[in-house]
This record gives C-alpha cells, sequence and structure tokens, in this order.
C-alpha cells in the first residue's frame, strides 16, 4: 500500500485518453454542445444503460458521474481479482456511456465514495440515482440523501419484490420453496395451464449426479490484451499490492462483445449439462457445467432478467433449465429480498447478535500475523455486519481457508481454486467451505466475512443471507435446518477423497466433527423436525464414540486454528494425527 494517501487523483492515462477521445468526438460532432443539465450517479455495481436512471435519460442533456473510491476498495482485504472486476468494468462502462452520448465523470481518490461526492455537488448539483442493492452503500450515502444531495429511486434490477418475500412467509420465517413457486404462479415461467412444466415445480432431487469427466467440461473463454487491462493489472499491483489472491486479467469479460461471447459459451456449452451435474464437485474442472456469470449480474453488466429470457428460449432438458432458472429467478432473487427485509439481519437481531462496530477481516489477522490497514477510514454508519448466531459458534477462521494447508483434500482444492480465481461454484461454497467451518464452530460472521473478502461475486446482500443463514445456520428464518453433511456427501459428490491422506469411513475427520457437532447442539436443534432422526442418530452411539468423537474435534479445531495441517499416522492406533500434530493439539 502506498505511503501517501491521497484524496483526490488523477485517472490513469491509458483510461482517460479512452474516455476524453470519446467525450471530446461526441462534443465535436454536437458544435459545442452545452454541459449536461443533470447528472445521475451510477454506483460501482449498476453498470448497464438499460437499468435505471441512465435508462430513462435524455443521453445528450445528462452526465454520469461513476466513484473509484481507494477507501471503498480496500475497507477489507479483498480478491485482487475481485478489484479488477469491479475497475474494468466500471471503465469500460464508462466509456460504453461516452459512446452512446452521456457526458461522464469519473471521480477518483482514496477518500470514502461519501466524501469524494461531496467534491462535485458544487459542479453537478443534486444526483440522483437507483438505490444500492448494498446495504453497506445505503448506509454510507445515506447523509447525502438527508440533505437533499442525493434522491434515490427504487432499483429494478430484480424481478421480484417484496410482496412476492410476503407470499413465502411462514410462521417459522421466509421458506425459498414457497417464493420461488409463488413467482413461478405470477409471472407464468415453466407453467401450462396454472401447473408446473413436468408436474412439479423442482428438479433438485434428479439434479444430484456424480461427475466422473464425461461429458468433458467445457473451458472458459479467455479475453483478449488491452492497454486498458494492462493499466488496471499495474494499477492492482501496485496501488493495492497487500491485497492477497491470484490476478487473472484475462479471464474477465469486459466490453459488451466479451459479455455477449461469455453468455454465448455459456448457453452452448454450460446449460445442456447443467442440470444434472449442477451439485458434482471434482478437481478436475473447478466449474463443471456453471456458468460463471454471477459477477456479470450482480455487477449488472448483464441483467439477470435477460439471462433467464434467454435461457428459457433454448432448447434445453428441463431439469437443466428449471435448475439454471432456479439458481436465479428463485434463490438469488430470495436472498436479495430477504436481506432487504431484514436490513442485512439487524432488524432480527437478538442479544449479543448486534453489529460489530468496524467491517472485519474474516481472518486476514490471523493467517499473516498482523493487522490489515485499510487505506482510509470508513465513513459514519459502516460497522460490522450483523451477526447471528443461533448455534453460538465462535471460533475464529482457521488459516486454512486463506492458503494454509489443512490436509484435508477437499479443503485444500478448493481454497486453492478460491485464492486463485476469486470463485468456486456453490457446492463447493455450501459443502466443503461452509460446512467445514460450520462444523469446527466457526464465527458465522468472520466466515460470512471471508466471503465477502475472497469471492468476485460478492456482495453484502449476497453472502450474508448465504453464509450467515444457508450456510451457517446463524440465522434460522430462511432455512429448514443446518446444511452440514460428513465424509459421505463429499465422497459420493466428489473426487478429492481419492487424492487425500485420509480415507472416509476409517480416518477421515470430518466423520467425527459432524457426529461432535450434532452432540454438541442437540439442544438448540431438538425441535427441529428435519434434524430429529440425525439427532436421535446422535444419540444412539455409545458413550466411547461420544467421548472419542469429542476428542477429535477439540484436536482438530485447536490443530487447525494454528495453522497446522492434520496428519494421518498409521502407528497412532485410531489416532488422526502424527505424534508431533497431537502435541501441538495440546
Amino acid at each position: 500500500m502506498p505511503d501517501r494517501i491521497r484524496p483526490t487523483l488523477e485517472l490513469p492515462p491509458v483510461f482517460a485518453a479512452e474516455l476524453n477521445d470519446r467525450l471530446g468526438r461526441r462534443v465535436a460532432a454536437a458544435q459545442g454542445a452545452s454541459r449536461a443539465a443533470s447528472w445521475i450517479l451510477v454506483l460501482p455495481d449498476q453498470l448497464n444503460l438499460l437499468l435505471g436512471p441512465v435508462s430513462r435519460a435524455d443521453r445528450h442533456r445528462s452526465g454520469i458521474v461513476l466513484v473509484e473510491s481507494g477507501e471503498w476498495l480496500s475497507r477489507r482485504p479483498y480478491h485482487r481479482q475481485r478489484l479488477a472486476w469491479i475497475l474494468l468494468s466500471q471503465r469500460a462502462f464508462a466509456i460504453e456511456a461516452a459512446d452512446s452520448g452521456f457526458d461522464v465523470r469519473v471521480i477518483r481518490g482514496d477518500l470514502p465514495m461519501v466524501d469524494l461526492l461531496r467534491g462535485v455537488l458544487a459542479e453537478t448539483g443534486p444526483l440522483v440515482a437507483m438505490e444500492p442493492a448494498e446495504r453497506e452503500m445505503r448506509a454510507e450515502f445515506a447523509p447525502l440523501v438527508s440533505e437533499g444531495s442525493l434522491r434515490l429511486e427504487p432499483h429494478d434490477g430484480f424481478m421480484t419484490s417484496a410482496a412476492d418475500l410476503d407470499a413465502a412467509r411462514t410462521s417459522e420465517g421466509w421458506r425459498m420453496d414457497r417464493f420461488y413457486q409463488h413467482v413461478r404462479k405470477r409471472t407464468g415461467v415453466l407453467m401450462e395451464r396454472g401447473k408446473p412444466l413436468g408436474g412439479k415445480y423442482s428438479f433438485d432431487a434428479d439434479n444430484r449426479k456424480r461427475w466422473d469427466g464425461s461429458p468433458p467440461a467445457p473451458t472458459p473463454p479467455a479475453f483478449p490484451g488491452s492497454l486498458l487491462r494492462e493499466e488496471v493489472e499495474r494499477e492492482i499491483s501496485q496501488r493495492f499490492a497487500s491485497h492477497p489472491g491470484t490476478l487473472e486479467i484475462s479471464s474477465i469479460p469486459v466490453t459488451a462483445a466479451e459479455i455477449e461471447r461469455m453468455w454465448q459459451w455459456a448457453q452452448r456449452s454450460c446449460l445442456p449439462h447443467f442440470g444434472p451435474y449442477e451439485d458434482a464437485m471434482s478437481r478436475k474442472s473447478r466449474g463443471v457445467f456453471h456458468t460463471r456469470l454471477s459477477p456479470l449480474m450482480n455487477l449488472h453488466r448483464i441483467l439477470p432478467g435477460r439471462v433467464v429470457a434467454d435461457a428459457l428460449a433454448l432448447d434445453l432438458p428441463l431439469a437443466s433449465k428449471e435448475g439454471f432458472v432456479r439458481q436465479i429467478l428463485g434463490w438469488r432473487e430470495f436472498v436479495y429480498q430477504v436481506h432487504r427485509a431484514t436490513d442485512g439481519f439487524r432488524a432480527t437481531a437478538g442479544a449479543g447478535e448486534e453489529p460489530l462496530p468496524a467491517p472485519g477481516d474474516g481472518g486476514f489477522a490471523r493467517w499473516t500475523g498482523k493487522p490489515w490497514k485499510p487505506r482510509w477510514a470508513s465513513p459514519a454508519g459502516i460497522d460490522g455486519g450483523a451477526r447471528p448466531n443461533r448455534l453460538g459458534a465462535d471460533l475464529g477462521l482457521p488459516p486454512a481457508w486463506w492458503g494454509k494447508p489443512s490436509g484435508l483434500a477437499c479443503l485444500d482444492h478448493v481454497v486453492g481454486d478460491v485464492w486463485e480465481e476469486g470463485w468456486s461454484h456453490h457446492i463447493t461454497r455450501l459443502m466443503v467451505l461452509a460446512n467445514l467451518a460450520t462444523l469446527l464452530g466457526v464465527s458465522p460472521r468472520e466466515l460470512c466475512d471471508w466471503f465477502w473478502i475472497a469471492y468476485v461475486d460478492a456482495w453484502d446482500w449476497v453472502v450474508e443471507p448465504n453464509v450467515l443463514a444457508m450456510g451457517t445456520y446463524g440465522f434460522d428464518g430462511m432455512t429448514t435446518k443446518p446444511y452440514v453433511s460428513g465424509s459421505a456427501y463429499l465422497e459420493k459428490m466428489g473426487d478429492s477423497c481419492g487424492g487425500c491422506a485420509f480415507t472416509p469411513g476409517r480416518d477421515c475427520p470430518i466423520g467425527p466433527l459432524y457426529w461432535a457437532f450434532l452432540s454438541r447442539n442437540d439442544a438448540a436443534l431438538c425441535d427441529n423436525p428435519r434434524m430429529k432422526l440425525a439427532l436421535a442418530s446422535a444419540r444412539g452411539r455409545s458413550a466411547e464414540a461420544k467421548a472419542s468423537e469429542m476428542a477429535r474435534f477439540v484436536a482438530v479445531r485447536d490443530v487447525l486454528i494454528r495453522g497446522r495441517p492434520l496428519v494421518p499416522h498409521a502407528d497412532v492406533g485410531d489416532g488422526l494425527f502424527s505424534p508431533r500434530a497431537r502435541g501441538e493439539a495440546r
């Protein structure tokens, strides 16, 4: 990180030249047209000319303001690839907006976004913007709204409303299946004469095939180099040098043509086989048949409504079509609406679940041995996020999630993929990363912060419902049970076990961790009807087995939190670790 913090910065030369060339040509063509009469703020996750106020504006009388805030980009130790997605996408959008007739101002500096905007209000006058999907952004801009300097319009990048969520409410909380069925009925998507195509709303039970390499998984497209890409790569390597993760600029679709190419690849190469293999995990392919569109949709570089409409028009097997549509029209919409309705789980917080005072680092300091130092202090109103914790889990996130070897092939493989690419598909997120953290008793908030930091498609409305609720059961109002498993599921749906030092059913620690989790949380889960069989099985285990499982849980937890790998040893009875590791666990 540079020694000198600069409140405002000039635009990088390549980007400045490309943007000014377009603006200059437009002004010349209009023979000295006057400056914009009104200005629209476009936030970093709203980068589409068909969205929000820009879609309704007179392009020849309006200007667009974009903000590149060093404080916001370094508020947490975000993956370098995430920074590249944001900076490249914003700059490509700025050029597209200038080409289409808008005047464009890009405000760049180390100050928070709200302070950078205050510096241009005298020139632009009051701004209008689409409401941020991010709760954290809404909090940051609240002073400008209350002062009348910023007027917000409703977010129109989502396909559902609060009324749709109301239809999904039960006495126990919100339920995605009810939400999805209601939205299907309301929209007519995959419906015929009021009934779901194929006779059921979800083919999830049919979409659980293990993938052994056939049919072959497609290779995602790579995109050609450009001066703009190279400039962003240099900037991240220099200005954000302390951020973790591998930077691979060629994997990011930037221009409209590249985004179209990415979506065409996904339709042609991924969607025909998506459904049956959507839960499969493999060392042979990170994505298997997943489309990798989530970063583009969450930036709104491609609109989710368009993706759903295009998928519905394809000649696909129904299980694949429904499975893909459910991920967007069902789960993606559901988590956004729940997050919006609960004010990021603040409205449902119990005693001891109030937000942390400042953004967390997701275990960065535990991994590096030094605290994360943001570029600038966070603005007023920014806290560390709600921390629902239904099961009272409070372990810090082990350094294995940052790349320290754990000795568990499934975990180490997925973590390696994440720090190389900033992405993995939804089952590895849920059943490897979140499952193992939950079995260990990791703090839901710290795990959530890690996901926010590590993934290129992460925003608070995405990661908080997925991790605090689905992944850890910290909030129990939108899922019916904890999503935890022993090694059997991982062996069934993945291929990491064959290359692991541990053997499922013999010395793999994940099985004991599962049984210890059930025993530890019996009182909290005993009234949950979906947990009755699992809890009954746990209660029926012998006293000796329970004691051994609890001892193994404690040993595994203590070894991993110290950043050490688990090592099996043939000479230690049925133990899990080598003598050295057992000594470290003590």
